[in-house]
């Protein structure tokens, strides 16, 4: 089934420059990107985003990772794209993550493991909703 999923590519790609690389490996998964755009988040658009984590003990140094630079957002769209996405994203500890992931190749540690991907249909779409509008998603 075609659908769609929220990919972002992290403070910590985006500074080494592989945002292209990322989107490189997507694509050759067979994801389409009908939607992108590189922005910084604020603090509140952060906490507001990942808010499901909020009683984590982990949030915090989230946020504050998230806001240290520009993220890439895109909406990929394919067969399956949120199990496509987050298979070749990999495992979010990069040292448990399949050869020739994103974060296995990519990824600096578990918390700047270079990408982020919807982990399911219902998220995919409020994950999308945040970042853009339908008028932004060019199918």
């Amino acid at each position: 089934m075609t659908e769609r999923t929220l990919s972002i590519i992290k403070p910590d790609a985006t500074r080494r420059n592989l945002t292209g690389r990322i989107n490189a490996m997507l694509e050759e998964a067979g994801l389409r990107i009908v939607a992108q755009k590189r922005t910084r988040l604020t603090v509140d658009e952060a906490r507001a985003f990942y808010a499901v984590h909020k009683e984590r003990p982990f949030f915090d140094s989230l946020v504050t990772f998230m806001t240290s630079g520009p993220v890439v957002a895109q909406v990929l769209e394919g067969h399956d794209a949120v199990s496509r996405n987050r298979g070749v994203m990999g495992a979010t500890n990069p040292d448990q993550a399949a050869d020739g992931t994103i974060r296995r190749v990519f990824a600096e540690s578990v918390e700047a493991n270079s990408v982020h991907g919807s982990d399911s249909p219902d998220n995919a779409a409020s994950e999308i909703a945040f970042f853009f509008s339908a008028r932004d998603i060019i199918g």
